[in-house]
């Protein structure tokens, strides 16, 4: 009977495949949870209408113009969680607490990084769990020290900075959730669907703070400038300040909805962060300058 493995998001899969490839102890198949839940709205995710307004929150972020029109909208590059390309994480969930309850030998093991989508992964699937007290495992990866490629030590946040052979070694750390887990953390869970905040950071070991929708709307202000920079540059210059980077495609959604609201503009298709640019209100120098040199042509 092999293990299973569970980690949240398709970035995980590749290393962690690789490390359960090098060791027959870990054999076992890899189940990714693909919502991300440290965005969006939670609120009765337990329910069928919970989980509408949440493909719905997706749709938002897939990379449509603003208030399109039926005709002008098009598909997003990926499949956002939820939607009809991509099966629900409550079907993946269904799946496998059917096999835990066919196999009473079954084992899983949850893998979560120091990173707010990996912990309220975690904190959505404890809180369904408890009827398999004991074969469930943690592997939380909190503030533990790894080697890089070149051998020196660092810090990782995410699976997918480890190298494969270092899987090895926090394998190690599994350890049963424990029966006052399941209670504390589930009610965390319920805390957080209940506050519905916009987004979820992490403050450091499994403590997440809820913040508004808009709270990255002025630093995505501030990296704008009077020229045009593209969308993605903006946000790269965002996510590189901050200890826990936000994923790309909110980031994206909020520069529209600040483009639409007036508070910036842009130039190019409203679609992908690559597909736009941004600058703040108001003529650039680049266009002043293009006036100027129109109004007085140069004569050779």
């Amino acid at each position: 009977m092999g293990l299973i493995h569970i980690v949240f998001g398709q970035s995980s899969v590749p290393v962690l495949g690789e490390a359960v490839a090098m060791d027959e102890k870990m054999s076992g198949d890899i189940l990714c949870f693909e919502d991300d839940l440290s965005v969006g709205p939670l609120f009765i995710l337990d329910t069928k209408e919970g989980r509408a307004g949440r493909k719905q929150f997706w749709q938002q972020l897939a990379g449509i113009s603003p208030l399109p029109t039926p005709a002008e909208e098009e598909p997003a590059p990926v499949a956002a969680p939820g939607t009809d390309e991509d099966p629900e994480d409550a079907d993946r969930f269904n799946t496998l607490k059917a096999q835990l309850k066919e196999d009473p030998e079954q084992e899983v093991w949850i893998w979560a990084g120091q990173n707010a989508r990996d912990v309220c992964g975690y904190y959505w699937l404890v809180s369904q769990l408890y009827d398999f007290a004991g074969r469930i495992h943690i592997i939380y990866l909190n503030n533990l020290p790894f080697l890089n490629e070149k051998g020196a030590v660092f810090y990782p946040t995410h699976l997918h900075q480890i190298l494969p052979k270092e899987f090895l070694k926090a394998k190690k750390l599994a350890r049963p959730i424990s029966l006052a887990e399941y209670e504390l953390d589930g009610d965390e869970w319920h805390r957080l669907m209940n506050e519905n905040a916009g987004i979820r950071l992490l403050e450091g070991g499994k403590k997440i703070k809820g913040e508004p929708t808009l709270f990255y709307d002025k630093e995505l202000q501030t990296q704008s400038g009077k020229e045009f920079v593209k969308a993605w540059r903006i946000v790269q210059q965002v996510t590189g300040k901050l200890k826990y980077p936000v994923m790309d495609q909110f980031l994206g959604w909020r520069l529209k909805e600040l483009i639409r609201e007036g508070k910036l503009e842009s130039r190019g298709e409203l679609k992908t962060i690559r597909d736009f640019e941004v600058k703040l209100p108001g003529e650039s120098t680049d266009n002043a300058a293009g006036k100027d040199n129109t109004e007085n042509p140069t004569t050779l």
